[in-house]
């Protein structure tokens, strides 16, 4: 029978969470924004795997420690921001000593605005560990300053219009968030042009082996395992760099692999399909023309 402490704690409520690490009860049940280093958690808690019902922003620097994030840990002794969406599993290291701030929002707290729906374009809530936000001194005093007026909002006697502020301070900060890690996607541009050699090899090597045959075609999330990266970071840090996203980039690698085969094989439209991993030719046919303009057996005629 697996052991209680493996299974991961649900924790609901913005409540639940500051009782677990002994902080005063949240101003607001459904928004708190926590000072972590006034965080103490319980000893029948500590080495536990929880998982939040809500959303969580961390910015932390000058600490020791880890936190325990999904498969891996992350290690805060260089700083950053990290976002968590509800649902992730998440675990916290004894030792550990987080200066910064939390800030914790129940999906209830933007259920009405539009924020609920477009917080979901924010793909760094899917990140993984390795993938934190790192920022230079300027981006900590912008970040810093947002969290410091949510925090007064928060201090301020609750009236009718206390939660449309603070919303609008929360999406001034993802969007920040949002252009400091594009940001870092060019500061970084030369390390992720080496990620897109190795992607354009681990392609390579899954066609001329015809991994196809067995696994069908490549998908985004192989890709990012295979690059140790997650699927979100992936797509964006692309999209970045060449303009194209993980899924677009894999097509195009596709369709390249396709034009091989027409041109130098004697294999038919159907044969082709298969041996790149599509079940059904007629999908590749589609996909072919929608990036070609031309049909897979018109494009092997122009060459004759």
């Amino acid at each position: 029978m697996e052991k209680k402490d493996n299974i991961p704690l649900k924790i609901s409520s913005i409540s639940e969470l500051h009782d677990m690490l002994q902080l005063p009860k949240p101003l607001h049940p459904l928004v708190s924004l926590v000072d972590n280093t006034k965080m103490s958690i319980k000893k029948d808690m500590l080495k536990r795997s929880f998982i939040l019902n809500f959303y969580k922003i961390s910015y932390k620097y000058s600490t020791t420690g880890k936190m325990g994030y999904g498969q891996g840990y992350y290690d805060f002794n260089e700083g950053g921001m990290m976002f968590t969406a509800p649902g992730q599993v998440l675990s916290t290291d004894e030792n550990a000593e987080y200066c910064g701030y939390t800030l914790l929002v129940h999906p209830d707290f933007i259920r009405s605005y539009p924020l609920a729906k477009n917080i979901k374009n924010f793909g760094f809530f899917s990140y993984d560990t390795n993938e934190a936000l790192h920022l230079s001194d300027q981006e900590k005093t912008t970040i810093t300053g947002l969290l410091d007026t949510i925090e007064n909002e928060l201090n301020t006697t609750i009236d009718e219009v206390s939660q449309d502020v603070i919303i609008s301070y929360m999406e001034v900060l993802l969007n920040y968030s949002n252009r400091f890690y594009k940001r870092q996607f060019i500061t970084r541009k030369a390390v992720n042009s080496d990620l897109l050699t190795k992607m354009d090899v681990v392609l390579e090597n899954y066609f001329n082996q015809q991994e196809t045959l067995n696994k069908g075609l490549p998908t985004v999330e192989f890709l990012a395992s295979t690059l140790n990266l997650s699927p979100h970071y992936l797509s964006d840090m692309l999209r970045n760099l060449t303009g194209l996203n993980a899924q677009q980039h894999i097509h195009e690698k596709l369709i390249e692999k396709a034009k091989e085969y027409l041109t130098t094989t004697g294999f038919s439209v159907s044969e082709v399909a298969y041996a790149l991993g599509f079940e059904h030719p007629q999908s590749f046919n589609k996909l072919f023309k929608k990036k070609t303009d031309k049909t897979p057996l018109s494009y092997r005629q122009s060459f004759n």
